[in-house]
């Protein structure tokens, strides 16, 4: 399928299967996640990736009982950072000359760059932004798994506060933000399955300045 065709097929899978997915299809939406454009480049988040039975069992009340966190293959939970250090700046900075094979003083004003930018805005501000992040990275992963023919549901319905204590997220310096289920609809049981797309149309949705 082209992006198009694969977005055109996708639909917030209210019912799935409980059938696993492909390994390499899971593979394929997280590197695509991870690909994934940020601010900076900096990916101030991390992705939980759940496929434990038990605990999505603990989380399904957490998620208002929606089904897909039970009946998924895959439960991806994308969490943004909840503090920002000069660690994690001089990692990311070592990161680039790494990859790039170029020197400090060759990025140094990039540097400056992340740092004033960090520095410039309360804490409340930055987990904004990183959060803001989290959801670029869960946008590519819909569109990444609509292409794998992966069923997913964006699912925002959750108590965060509960389940950043039952995966002890604080601890790690995340909390959560969204969560997307993966696996494959079911066929006979999902209501919204043979509803049509509700989207306004192109003239209504764009505005064109020429």
């Amino acid at each position: 399928m082209d992006v198009v065709n694969a977005l055109q097929w996708r639909y917030a899978c209210k019912k799935m299967s409980g059938a696993s997915v492909a390994p390499e299809k899971v593979e394929k939406v997280l590197e695509a996640i991870r690909l994934a454009p940020t601010s900076m480049g900096f990916q101030p988040l991390s992705v939980l990736v759940i496929t434990d039975l038990e605990l999505r069992k603990k989380i399904l009340p957490i998620a208002n009982n929606q089904s897909q966190v039970v009946d998924c293959s895959h439960l991806l939970v994308f969490c943004a950072w909840n503090q920002f250090t000069p660690a994690q700046v001089e990692a990311y900075m070592q990161l680039i000359m790494d990859t790039r094979g170029v020197t400090a003083e060759s990025i140094s004003g990039f540097k400056r760059g992340l740092e004033n930018l960090l520095a410039n805005r309360s804490l409340e501000e930055n987990k904004e932004w990183a959060a803001k992040q989290a959801y670029l990275a869960f946008g590519v992963g819909i569109a990444a798994a609509a292409l794998e023919g992966v069923d997913a549901t964006p699912m925002e319905g959750f108590n965060p506060t509960a389940l950043d204590e039952l995966l002890t997220l604080e601890k790690q310096g995340l909390r959560s933000v969204l969560m997307l289920p993966l696996g494959q609809r079911d066929l006979v049981n999902d209501w919204l399955l043979k509803l049509p797309k509700v989207r306004r149309s192109a003239d209504q949705f764009f505005i064109h300045y020429e």
